[in-house]
C-alpha cells in the first residue's frame, strides 16, 4: 500500500455548538502525515464531536479544517475520503467477511483487476485471510473489530478515524487489539486520529495526545510530556494523580514551594501561579514510598487494603484526616501505623482555584 498522500491537517480553531450550548470551542491542532493522535477525556468532553466534524459528520459552527493548502470543510464525507473505525463495528451482517472489505472499494469503483490484489493484501495485513467467506455473526468481536479496521483503510484514506475501537472488547483483547492497531499504523504509515477515555490506551498508542475537558484543550503533548508533567490540576487528576492534598502555602522559590498541614510538610514542583495562600499537591499512588527517605515524610493510618497481586493498594488517613493512597508490596492491614514518603519531584504543586477532574477519571 502507498505512503499517505499529504504533509499535514490543520484544525484552526474549530467549533460546534448544539443550540446554545458548546460541545467544542476553538480547537486547534496541527498533525503531520503519519502520525498517531489521541484525543483523550470523560464522556461529553468533545472529543467525540471533534471526530465528527473532521469526518463531515457535524458540520463546524466555527473555525476550518484544512489538508496541506485545501479548505475540505465544506466538503461532504465521502469526498474527503477519510477512514472510519466505530464503536459499534457497523460490519453489513448478510454481506461476508470480504464483501464488508470491499464494500468501500466498489463504491469508489474500483476496478476489479486492483480491488482482489488490494483485498488480499489487506486481509493478510490484519490476518483474516482463513475468515474471507464467514458473516460478521460467526466471528469474534476481536475480529470483527479486525474487519471494520480493514475496511477503513482498504481504500487507501489520508486518515484513518477512530472513535472508542475498543470499548465493546474485553479487557485480554483490548490489550491485543491495541497493538494490532498500533502495528498497522506503522507499517502502512497510516495518519490515525484515536477518540478514546482510556488513559492507559492512549499513553501506550499515541505520538501525541490532546487531553480536552467541556469541549475545550487543556494540554496537547507526547505520552510522556502529559504523563510527567500535567500542565494543570484537571490533566492531573484525569492521568492518575489520584491524591489531591490541599494544604497551606509556606514558601515559593524557584519553580518550587513547600507546603504545610497537620503533620505534614510537602515540597514540590509549581505548575501555575501560586497567588493564593492555599494550594493543591498532586501525587500518584505509585510515588509514594513505604518506609522511604526524607523529605515529605509523613505518619498515617492504614483505613482500608485491596489486594492486587504482588502489591496492595492502600486507603490511608493523615494526621489531619485527609486521605492518601499509596501501592506498596508490603503487606499492611487495616489500623496499621506507618511511615510513607515521596520524592519532591514527584510532587506537583497546582493553584488550589483550578478545576479539578472528575473523580471517576482517576486511575
Amino acid at each position: 500500500m502507498r505512503d499517505q498522500h499529504f504533509s499535514e491537517l490543520r484544525l484552526d480553531r474549530i467549533g460546534r455548538n448544539f443550540g446554545e450550548q458548546a460541545a467544542l470551542s476553538g480547537l486547534s491542532l496541527t498533525i503531520r502525515g503519519g502520525e498517531f493522535i489521541a484525543l483523550l477525556g470523560p464522556s461529553g468532553c468533545g472529543k467525540s464531536t471533534a471526530l465528527n466534524c473532521l469526518a463531515g459528520l457535524l458540520p463546524l459552527s466555527s473555525g476550518s479544517i484544512w489538508l496541506d493548502d485545501r479548505r475540505i470543510d465544506g466538503l461532504p464525507p465521502e469526498q474527503r475520503g477519510f477512514g472510519m473505525v466505530f464503536q459499534n463495528y457497523a460490519l453489513f451482517p448478510h454481506m461476508t467477511v470480504r464483501d464488508n472489505i470491499a464494500f468501500g472499494l466498489k463504491m469508489r469503483k474500483t476496478p476489479k483487476a486492483e480491488m482482489g490484489p488490494r483485498l488480499d493484501e489487506v486481509m493478510r495485513l490484519v490476518r483474516l485471510e482463513d475468515q474471507a467467506g464467514k458473516l460478521p455473526a460467526q466471528l469474534s468481536g476481536g475480529q470483527q473489530q479486525r474487519v471494520a479496521i480493514a475496511r477503513a483503510i482498504v481504500y487507501e484514506p489520508p486518515l484513518v478515524l477512530m472513535d472508542e475501537p475498543l470499548s465493546n472488547l474485553d479487557a485480554q483483547l483490548r490489550l491485543a487489539m491495541r497493538i494490532e492497531i498500533r502495528r498497522l499504523h506503522q507499517s502502512l504509515n497510516l495518519t490515525t486520529i484515536y477518540v478514546t477515555h482510556d488513559q492507559e490506551e492512549a499513553l501506550s498508542m499515541a505520538d501525541r495526545l490532546v487531553v480536552l475537558r467541556d469541549g475545550l484543550v487543556q494540554q496537547i503533548g507526547t505520552p510522556d510530556e502529559v504523563y510527567a508533567q500535567p500542565a494543570n490540576r484537571y490533566v492531573a487528576g484525569f492521568m492518575g494523580y489520584r491524591n489531591m492534598l490541599t494544604f497551606d502555602v509556606e514558601s515559593t522559590s524557584s519553580g518550587n514551594a513547600v507546603l504545610a498541614g497537620e503533620g505534614v510538610r510537602l515540597t514540590g514542583r509549581t505548575f501555575g501561579s501560586l497567588e493564593t495562600k492555599r494550594a493543591v499537591a498532586a501525587i500518584r499512588p505509585e510515588d509514594i514510598i513505604v518506609e522511604g527517605p526524607p523529605p515529605n515524610r509523613v505518619d498515617v493510618t492504614v483505613d482500608v487494603v485491596e489486594y492486587h497481586g504482588r502489591e496492595i493498594l492502600v486507603g490511608a488517613r493523615m494526621p489531619g484526616g485527609e486521605s492518601l493512597y499509596f501501592r506498596t508490596e508490603k503487606r499492611l492491614a487495616q489500623g496499621d501505623k506507618a511511615t510513607v514518603s515521596v520524592p519532591a519531584e514527584r510532587v506537583l504543586v497546582y493553584p488550589s482555584d483550578a478545576p479539578a477532574a472528575p473523580q471517576e477519571a482517576a486511575l
